[in-house]
């Protein structure tokens, strides 16, 4: 049994994984999300490959506001204040299909890290300082990348070049959370098989 399976029901790191497509553990949590009334929103990796479309594709299928503004900082504040499906009082994991392809991609650290960013302050309910929100409730917010040939393995450098972002293997999992705000109290993850990743930063500004 692993000594540290992730999770898609609490409000608790890893908020980004890299899983084989075929590993039995996204089956079973995805039908336990499900069991508590939890939302499962699907994406393809193969329209996150340009900014535009992925920003496009996040907007359509995750139920974004008319005035969301198409860049990394309105993907964060629309993931962290949610008002998609559920509207924040359900909790909500976005499982991405085919991602192979995206160990390619230039932007992906900026994005794993966008995504991090967003889920944290989704289960904490706090704003982009860390401090607490005067309105709302918290709800878990995960992601997962699904790979159907590359080991989630070889993603690591690209998945966790932002500063903000580390990065650990196990059980063949490559699991991320965000680093900012004092750290994970939950990190390194049990039973971690590969060294926290302190890869460069990428430009603060996200390009």
């Amino acid at each position: 049994m692993s000594s540290f399976l992730p999770t898609l029901t609490e409000r608790r790191s890893p908020w980004v994984t890299f899983t084989s497509s075929a590993d039995p553990w996204v089956t079973a949590a995805e039908a336990e999300l499900r069991a508590r009334g939890g939302i499962v929103l699907r994406l393809h990796g193969e329209e996150l490959h340009e900014k535009g479309c992925m920003f496009r594709a996040f907007a359509r299928e995750l139920g974004f506001p008319g005035y969301f503004g198409h860049n990394w900082n309105a993907l964060v504040d629309c993931l962290g204040d949610w008002h998609g499906p559920g509207h924040g009082k359900q909790d909500v994991a976005v499982l991405i299909d085919g991602a192979d392809t995206l160990l390619d991609v230039e932007f992906l650290g900026v994005l794993v890290s966008v995504l991090c960013d967003g889920a944290w302050r989704a289960n904490f309910m706090v704003d982009l300082d860390g401090e607490p929100h005067a309105y709302g409730s918290p709800f878990a917010l995960h992601f997962v990348f699904l790979l159907d040939h590359v080991a989630p393995a070889d993603f690591t450098e690209a998945a966790a070049s932002d500063e903000d972002v580390s990065a650990a293997v196990v059980d063949g999992r490559l699991l991320l959370t965000l680093t900012a705000w004092g750290g994970d109290p939950v990190w390194p993850p049990a039973g971690d098989d590969s060294p926290t990743t302190d890869a460069p930063p990428v430009d603060a500004e996200r390009p």
